[in-house]
């Protein structure tokens, strides 16, 4: 799937590296270097954005580790094998209408700023 380019380069303020992932019917988002929330532990991390459902959610988050943060998260994935790596996800939700890929990335890190 291809992404709008001006969303692509807004999405790019958010981290070090940007680029395609595909992989089966999914395009993720790598996203080398993502600034993570405050309060977060590392600050910094991989991550790969998938704007597609998956896994019984509308889009998923998955980081490159499994990140404390000031509110307990459930990571109910643990070992997702993407892109010769595994990754970690938190059951976080985003129920948002048509979301560029910005809105959908701050939906999803604003997980770690709530408690629920």
């Amino acid at each position: 799937m291809a992404y709008p380019t001006e969303q692509i380069e807004d999405l790019k303020r958010y981290c070090a590296k940007l680029s395609a992932l595909p992989e089966g019917q999914v395009t993720f988002l790598y996203m080398q270097g993502l600034s993570l929330p405050a309060g977060c532990q590392p600050s910094v991390c991989d991550a790969l954005l998938c704007p597609a459902a998956r896994d019984g959610y509308p889009s998923r988050l998955y980081l490159s580790v499994k990140v404390a943060s000031p509110y307990a998260r459930n990571w109910n994935c643990s070992n997702a094998r993407i892109g010769e790596r595994n990754w970690f996800a938190f059951s976080w939700k985003v129920d948002l209408n048509d979301p560029t890929l910005t809105q959908l990335l701050i939906a999803h890190l604003n997980g770690f700023a709530k408690e629920k």
